[in-house]
């Protein structure tokens, strides 16, 4: 039996695009995804197997985690995409106390609590492997903040720090890293002025594209001497200094 990769909220964008490059390399993927999009169907006609989970609702990640305990006596990596971008609330808002917790609530739920709770229940199955990696998918805004999505690059900055735990606490069984991505691809209704002025923050000005990500990931899976590393994938944005 080939090797198998978990990879969470694979349904669309870089997650669908790392999922069917690791399944055409030869591994046997496990995707899990939120809901039905054509990314999803298009894993399952590839030979994904398709795993419908919310990793913010306790009840379904622990099923989720029985179902693999139950399937599988080892884990040759786990991946962790899923992810949620959500803005602050406007401070003017009637009741914002309660919308900046939900908001805060929700992005340490799926940026930080799922991932620490799948690492820690999964940990065993990965030690049974003879190689075998987690890797964060974490953000750029991690290292540096956001104005506007303060709870999001909160939530992505506790993900990178339990890159540093879990590196330690794994090794030496297990690699953990984390891939820090700034821009890699537009959306389809991005207009051409977001276009030009995304561009315009890094040293590289391009549109890298998922292929970009799937490279990374397929880096750190090779390596047998990378752990507790952020990959930062944000074409020397960083330097680009005025």
């Amino acid at each position: 039996m080939s090797d198998v990769i978990i990879i969470t909220g694979a349904g669309q964008r870089l997650g669908l695009h790392c999922a069917l490059t690791l399944k055409q390399a030869g591994f046997q993927v496990l995707a899990t995804y939120r809901s039905e999009k054509a990314g999803v169907q298009q894993m399952r006609d590839a030979g994904i197997n398709c795993y419908q989970l919310d990793v913010c609702d306790t009840e379904q990640l622990s099923e989720f985690i029985s179902h693999i305990k139950q399937h599988y006596q080892k884990l040759r990596a786990v991946i962790h995409n899923a992810s949620d971008w959500r803005a602050d609330a406007i401070t003017d808002v009637s009741n914002n106390v309660s919308n900046d917790a939900a908001i805060y609530d929700a992005m340490q739920a799926v940026h930080a609590k799922a991932p620490y709770i799948i690492n820690r229940a999964l940990a065993p199955l990965l030690a049974n492997s003879s190689v075998a990696d987690i890797i964060h998918i974490t953000d750029f805004v991690a290292s540096v903040g956001s104005s506007k999505h303060m709870a999001y690059a909160a939530s992505k900055s506790a993900l990178t720090n339990l890159t540093f735990s879990f590196a330690r606490a794994l090794a030496p069984k297990v690699k953990v890293n984390a891939i820090a991505p700034a821009l890699l691809m537009f959306n389809q209704d991005d207009s051409d002025a977001y276009k030009t002025k995304a561009l315009n923050k890094s040293l590289l000005q391009l549109e890298p594209g998922a292929n970009e990500m799937a490279n990374c990931v397929t880096y750190l899976l090779n390596s047998r001497y990378i752990t507790g590393k952020v990959l930062e994938l944000d074409g020397g944005r960083p330097l680009n200094l005025p």
